[in-house]
């Protein structure tokens, strides 16, 4: 075993090196790939509906309680405007998110 002197294994990948971490998931990701093969055109289809999904609803929702509490205290736009960039910002975080996962 070749420990280094900050008392790691660099053979073994005991590491916190984030490089190095990147690496072996892009290794890895590879490996699976190869051995799945590429993926159908219908499940990309599914896949770019359910990332289309995750950043319209919380913008609709964030839109509809907006608008209802502009509603009930009569103030224009006031809640509206702020919950649906709200609404689309948790969206496009979520869908980022899974993107980077998927």
């Amino acid at each position: 075993m070749t420990q280094m002197p900050d008392g790691k294994d660099h053979r073994t990948g005991d590491s916190d090196d984030p490089l190095l971490r990147e690496t072996r998931l892009r290794s890895e990701r590879h490996r699976a790939a190869v051995a799945e093969g590429e993926p159908s055109v219908a499940r990309r289809l599914a896949q770019i509906g359910v990332l289309g999904w995750m950043i319209v609803t919380p913008a609709v929702l964030g839109l509809f309680l907006g608008r209802w509490l502009d509603g009930k205290f009569g103030s224009g736009i006031f809640c509206t405007a702020p919950l649906l960039l709200i609404g689309l910002g948790i969206g496009c975080g979520s869908a980022w998110k899974w993107m980077k996962t998927a």
